[in-house]
C-alpha cells in the first residue's frame, strides 16, 4: 500500500465515522426524548447549572439560661450568660 491508497482508505473512513455519529446520535437524541415524555422532566430538571442546596432542619435552641429564659442553638459566639459555666445545667430540654 502506498500513500496516496492509504490516505483513500482515510478519507472512506472519515465518511463512515461520519455516517455512524449521525445513526447513533439520531438513536441517542429519540432515547433521550422518550425518557423525557416518560418522567415529564422540564429545560430546568434537564440543563440546571444549580447545584440544589440540602436545607438543613432547623431545631429548637440547644441552651436556655432559666433566669433570663434567653436562648442559643450552640452555633457562634457564646453569649455572656453561659460563657464559662458548664454547658450541661442549660441543655434546654431539662429546663
Amino acid at each position: 500500500m502506498n500513500y496516496r491508497d492509504l490516505l483513500a482508505q482515510a478519507a472512506e473512513l472519515d465518511r463512515q465515522i461520519v455516517s455512524a455519529r449521525a445513526v447513533e446520535a439520531a438513536d441517542a437524541i429519540a432515547e433521550i426524548k422518550a425518557k423525557i415524555a416518560e418522567f415529564g422532566f422540564t429545560v430546568e430538571d434537564v440543563f440546571s447549572t444549580k447545584k440544589a442546596r440540602k436545607q438543613r432542619e432547623r431545631s429548637g435552641p440547644t441552651y436556655r439560661d432559666p433566669a433570663s429564659g434567653a436562648t442559643w442553638s450552640g452555633m457562634g459566639r457564646e453569649p455572656g450568660w453561659i460563657k464559662g459555666k458548664d454547658r450541661a445545667t442549660f441543655i434546654a430540654g431539662d429546663n
